[in-house]
């Protein structure tokens, strides 16, 4: 360790003082020297060379070598040795700033003097001893401000002072009422808080680079109740707990301090922040505290004992300020990165995750202050865009924004009924705003118009052909819908480019389906199709509000991959959600499984498919994109700082990739009236062989399901999985059901058995009881029905037969689901399987086992497609690189399963498969996922949907 700064600072000076002259004062002089050029390291937190100079009795205990003064001998002293070389290492350190020899010589006298102390007690270490210089300052800016629940009081802090107002709202920020300051302050104030009651007001203050000071006053007299100095900087922030027992601070130190409010005891220092703590809050029950840090996090304490119950790490840049919501159930933060963000706060028993279930883009800088109001309804946020949001709690959808502040809001306090705020600005002004009801909100989702069958009676197709000219909207051929209508995209007049028009007429609501034909049928043409109005203008579909922005990250992506999207800060989104990129949407199918992987996009497999009839495109590294909410046309939209983008009917390549380079476009009119069909080659060519039949039709939904794995040989007390695809046609994305019949005694199968609404496929197993007997060769194959609703009738279609069920009656393998010893222990179901019951956002523990027999080396039960049937959105979780396998010479291994936020409750027969031994899987156990907090779902198993 280095000899401390302090002995050097005192060995340099060789000046002699008159011996009448009287000996330097330790607190007037000797104390504004150490701590200008030795405090920084010297002091009772760092203790370099374990020496501080902080107090008078830290200077007497000397350093890690013996004393560091010797009183009346200063040349003998360590300080004067190593400060003139006579010792190692030389201090000052190189390229400090270093003592004037004035400086030396008064600490060379005093330690010549007897190096005596102050005369009583030390003043206070927040002292700051610099010359006084006058502000020539005008505007106090509002730092900090509250008001009591019942209303009487509000307290508004600028620079060192702070003023108690009587009431709230107008007559304060209006300068009606007259103020009254409360307390003096040793530097900055940078908080204000009432007691629950409102009797008391806690301030935080303090010196930075010194200490810092909280204070509790008495509201109605205006004195001091008790103060508390501690931490070794600056505070920022100063709460009492719901009860009024214990008092939290925080400091640009990095750590916080509970103290017994009564006696100003230290209870805890937490020192897990490694940069400054900006925000401390207490739960509503006062069990927990969350702090708000620079160094990018928020963190969850255990009041009781200091415990870390959890570290949010998400935030991309540092935090400002953290709330509990007043139900206690979600921990709300922001900061410099602009977003809100939300977790649901469960680490209540034991440290464990909180999910975070959003994250909000908020403002265009970063965020300084929240509130919510007193019933918890709505989020207020300031931020330094000079602006002030209003949110909805329920789902941090903005209700209203108060833009163009005359300057950045840096305080802000609700009235007791939550009707209105008052707000403080860095220019010294106040002012009251009426804050809407959450419930005032607009800009209702685009969600898609449900499937329609079609009539019964078949319609009259209108065959015809182009008439040319008809490159013009004024020239368009009119059809007569549905229609059948052949074309070319020859050359145009004067070798223009051409284009066809077909004129329309279409009530407001229907539906129609536009298609061409014409790379299938081997021409030339690369078809792009439009609807326009009636005069040839776009008809906007869809407005799309970008609620968080990102990127491509590790590689580009071409126009058919559905796998490994890697996009910038994914970890804030969620699947479902909408991606826009470049003019192509997608929806999110699947998370990352870890930093090495990316997004699976709908539907999972194959090409991937495009939204509201965009067509997926190639993507480079580092292009910029968004996720984003649809929205009606015209939909009054609140901003948010992000892009909107309009898509209108359009379509180059079938969204589906059904069609190949073919066109499709579904259109709903958005009023009586004619319409017109645009056709053309996106590249721009034409010719005689850019022929085309483009198809006008109504939709007519439907679907069709496809069996694998039929004819199974099932092992006794074994399973066999098999698996069911849908092909869903015309905007069909419902639930389909699939039912089984005649399965033989002693054998059962998943059922019913569901494909979720919007995905392809389901798994289920054909099982064994252990003592089954093989089916009678004549016993008739398993037939299958499945049934689906749409337009509120049942649709009914039978699929390929399951077929014959034969027995192997000793399988090498046996796979089984088992609760695991740390897990949940099982119920058992309506239909007699185990039941385990998952909250949606959290995750349970459970034991895979397998029975081999002669079977040595690894089983793997697969990655991402671990989970057979999970309900969409639940996972096997945490699999690494091997994914969930059962190593050579083990038999058993727990795993997770892992339900996100957006599963709904449902029940679900889940099972797990492998490849090992010809094909095994374990008999199936129902997954019940149930909201936050509750024990059971009121849902019929398998329902799914």
């Amino acid at each position: 360790m280095p000899i401390p700064l302090v002995a050097t600072l005192i060995a340099s000076a060789t000046v002699a003082l008159a011996d009448d002259a009287k000996a330097p004062d330790y607190q007037a002089q000797v104390a504004p020297v150490l701590k200008k050029y030795c405090a920084g390291c010297h002091n009772d937190e760092d203790r370099e060379g374990s020496f501080s100079v902080e107090t008078y009795a830290s200077l007497q205990r000397g350093a890690e070598h013996g004393p560091a003064l010797l009183p009346g001998d200063p040349k003998g002293s360590l300080m004067v040795r190593v400060l003139t070389g006579a010792a190692k290492p030389v201090m000052p350190p190189k390229d400090e700033p270093k003592p004037s020899p004035e400086e030396v010589a008064i600490l060379e006298a005093w330690i010549a003097a007897g190096a005596r102390g102050p005369d009583g007690a030390e003043p206070s270490r927040l002292t700051l001893m610099v010359p006084k210089v006058a502000s020539r300052a005008t505007i106090r800016p509002v730092v900090a401000m509250d008001a009591s629940r019942d209303g009487r009081w509000t307290a508004v802090a600028r620079d060192d002072g702070v003023t108690l107002y009587e009431g709230n709202g107008d007559p304060v920020t209006r300068g009606e009422r007259p103020g009254r300051p409360i307390g003096t302050y040793p530097g900055k104030v940078t908080a204000v808080h009432f007691s629950a009651d409102g009797s008391r007001l806690v301030t935080a203050s303090g010196v930075a680079g010194l200490g810092g000071a909280a204070a509790v006053w008495d509201v109605a007299s205006g004195s001091l109740v008790r103060s508390f100095e501690g931490h070794r900087d600056l505070l920022y922030d100063a709460e009492l707990s719901p009860d009024g027992r214990l008092l939290a601070t925080c400091s640009y130190d990095k750590t916080i301090e509970i103290r017994d409010a009564e006696s100003g005891s230290l209870r805890h220092t937490l020192d897990g922040h490694t940069g400054a703590v900006y925000d401390v809050a207490f739960s509503p029950d006062g069990r927990f505290l969350a702090s708000a840090s620079a160094d990018g996090t928020c963190k969850v304490w255990r009041v009781e004992d200091g415990l870390r119950m959890d570290t949010l790490p998400q935030p991309l840049k540092a935090e400002s300020c953290c709330l509990f919501s007043p139900d206690g159930l979600s921990i709300v933060a922001g900061g410099a990165d602009a977003n809100i963000r939300v977790w649901r706060f469960v680490s209540r028993e034991k440290p464990e995750i909180n999910p975070m279930t959003t994250a909000r883009f908020a403002h265009e800088g970063a965020i300084v202050r929240m509130a919510f109001s007193p019933d918890g309804s709505t989020l207020v946020t300031l931020a330094e865009d000079r602006t002030i949001k209003a949110w909805r709690a329920d789902d941090y959808t903005e209700i209203h924004a108060w833009d163009d502040q005359p300057d950045v809001a840096s305080a802000v306090a609700f009235a007791p009924d939550g009707s209105r705020i008052d707000v403080g600005r860095m220019d010294g002004s106040l002012a009251t705003y009426a804050v809407p009801r959450p419930g005032s909100i607009s800009a209702p989702a685009a969600d898609p118009p449900p499937a329609k069958l079609a009539g019964q009676v078949a319609e009259t197709v209108q065959e015809s052909r182009e008439v040319e000219p008809n490159d013009a909207p004024d020239r368009a051929t009119p059809i007569t819908l549905p229609a059948r209508v052949a074309g070319t995209i020859a050359e145009g007049k004067d070798g223009a480019v051409d284009v066809d028009f077909f004129r329309f007429s279409a009530r407001a609501g229907e539906p129609w389906i536009f298609e061409v034909d014409a790379a299938r049928s081997r021409s030339k043409l690369d078809s792009f199709i439009e609807v326009l109005d009636a005069r040839g203008g776009r008809i906007p579909r869809v407005a799309l509000q970008a609620v968080r922005d990102s990127y491509f990250t590790f590689r580009g992506k071409n126009g058919t991959e559905t796998g490994d999207f890697r996009v910038f800060n994914w970890e804030e989104m969620s699947i479902n959600d909408c991606l826009y990129a470049n003019g192509e949407v997608v929806k999110l199918w699947l998370f990352p499984r870890g930093p090495d992987s990316g997004f699976f996009v709908y539907p999972g497999q194959g090409d991937r498919w495009g939204y509201f009839d965009t067509t997926p495109l190639a993507h480079a590294l580092n292009d910029p994109c968004y996720i984003v909410r649809p929205h009606p046309p015209g939909a009054k939209l609140v901003p948010n700082g992000l892009p909107v983008f309009t898509l209108n009917y359009e379509n180059d390549d079938d969204a589906r990739r059904e069609l190949g380079k073919d066109s499709r476009l579904h259109f709903t009119a958005p009023a009586d009236g004619e319409y017109l069909v645009k056709l053309r080659d996106v590249r721009g060519l034409q010719g005689p062989d850019f022929g085309y039949t483009l198809v006008a039709r109504a939709p007519r939904p439907d679907f069709h399901v496809a069996l694998a794995g039929a004819n199974p040989t099932v092992g006794a007390g074994s399973a066999r999985e098999f698996k069911v695809s849908a092909k869903r046609t015309d905007g069909f994305d419902g639930p389909i059901r699939l039912e089984f019949r005649d399965v033989p005694a002693g054998f059962h199968v998943t059922s019913p058995l569901v494909i979720e609404a919007e995905q392809l496929d389901a798994f289920g197993v054909v099982y064994a009881d252990a003592v089954a007997a093989a089916p009678a060769a004549d016993a008739p194959p398993v037939r299958v029905v499945a049934t689906a609703e749409i337009d509120g009738r049942e649709v009914a279609h039978d699929v390929d037969p399951l077929g014959a069920i034969k027995l192997d009656p000793a399988p090498k393998l046996r796979v089984a689901i088992e609760p695991a010893d740390d897990g949940p222990k099982p119920s058992t179901s309506e239909g007699g399987l185990p039941e385990y019951v998952v909250e949606a956002g959290g995750r349970i523990t459970l034991k895979l086992k397998v029975e081999r027999v002669d079977l040595a080396g690894p089983i793997p039960f697969g990655n991402e497609g671990a989970g057979r049937n999970l309900p969409f959105g639940t996972i096997v979780d945490d699999l690494g690189l091997n994914g969930l396998l059962v190593v050579e010479g083990k038999d058993e291994r727990t795993f997770f399963v892992t339900a996100d936020p957006i599963v709904p409750e449902q029940a679900r027969p889940f099972h797990l498969t492998t490849a090992a031994a010809g094909g095994a899987s374990s008999r199936p156990v129902l997954i019940r996922v149930v909201r936050p907090g509750a024990r059971s779902a009121s849902v019929e198993p398998s329902k799914g949907d």
